[in-house]
């Protein structure tokens, strides 16, 4: 398997710690989210780049023994975690998300979180998965982060100016516009681009104050303030901007923001979904 992402998705891509962090981190939001899905027992689902299969589990509590959860993922090492990670109930699957292997109008409900903006042409993988789709199923993208995320409450534009920056890096590392960026926000004209109805949307916060739980603190820090942030942004800030996030993220500094008292974090995280219509009867 070839490169498939706009991001630089490939089946060799490996972001293992991150997805697990960022589970851990979400994990009250997300089950919460999750629990608003239209399923109930014996339905079938599945989940569009699972990562390392924290979501199938959620899943599978709310369809039961009855129902199937399948996973799918493009990475290699995401279908081994999320193989070790789900043990004997484990259905994961290695593919390409724009050629998934199951039959036509087989599932009850295709889900995805954080996947659709790695795809190269969203709406077609969408079309794709709703031939997977059996009449009166569902289909529902969750995202987070539609909004931008509040870290420094204290310090708007240094924030303002580190999105930037990030925004800035990515555009020239993988070669994308503005608007391919930030098209991720537009998950109901995408939904709206389907032959579905019924459309719903619902949004909630994941907020969080100091002092932080240690799986919070532990995805910001690796995930956040090094992963996304780190060095890589030095060439997209103001010399006394990059001092500034450099001392906000070192957790031996005096100035570390995720254990200052007045520490406050924002995160949108969004749930789209539209269903298939009915297939009507027909009167002989």
């Amino acid at each position: 398997m070839g490169a498939a992402g706009r991001l630089g998705d490939s089946a060799a891509r490996d972001y293992t710690l991150k997805l697990r962090q960022f589970h851990a981190f979400a994990a009250p939001e997300l089950r919460q989210l999750l629990a608003e899905l239209p399923l109930t027992p014996g339905m079938r689902v599945l989940d569009v780049g699972c990562g390392t299969g924290e979501t199938l589990a959620l899943l599978r509590e709310r369809v039961g023994a009855a129902g199937l959860v399948v996973g799918l993922d493009l990475a290699a090492a995401h279908v081994r975690a999320a193989a070790l990670t789900q043990g004997a109930h484990a259905a994961v699957l290695q593919a390409d998300a724009t050629h998934v292997p199951l039959g036509a109008g087989t599932l009850d409900l295709v889900f995805s979180l954080n996947t659709v903006h790695h795809l190269p042409d969203p709406l077609a993988a969408l079309r794709h998965w709703c031939t997977l789709l059996r009449p009166g199923g569902w289909l529902a993208l969750a995202q987070s982060s539609l909004l931008p995320d509040m870290l420094f409450a204290w310090d708007e534009r240094l924030e303002r100016r580190v999105t930037e920056a990030v925004r800035a890096y990515y555009r020239a590392r993988y070669g994308q516009s503005e608007r391919d960026l930030t098209a991720v926000r537009g998950l109901v004209g995408l939904l709206r681009g389907l032959p579905l109805q019924a459309l719903q949307v619902r949004s909630l916060l994941i907020e969080r104050t100091s002092p932080l739980a240690a799986a919070d603190e532990a995805y910001l820090l690796e995930t956040q303030f090094r992963g996304t942030w780190g060095a890589r942004l030095r060439p997209y800030l103001a010399a006394d901007d990059y001092a500034a996030l450099e001392r906000l993220c070192d957790p031996s500094g005096p100035d570390y923001a995720l254990r200052r008292p007045d520490f406050h974090l924002l995160q949108s995280l969004t749930l789209a979904r539209a269903r298939l219509p009915q297939r009507t009867s027909q009167k002989q």
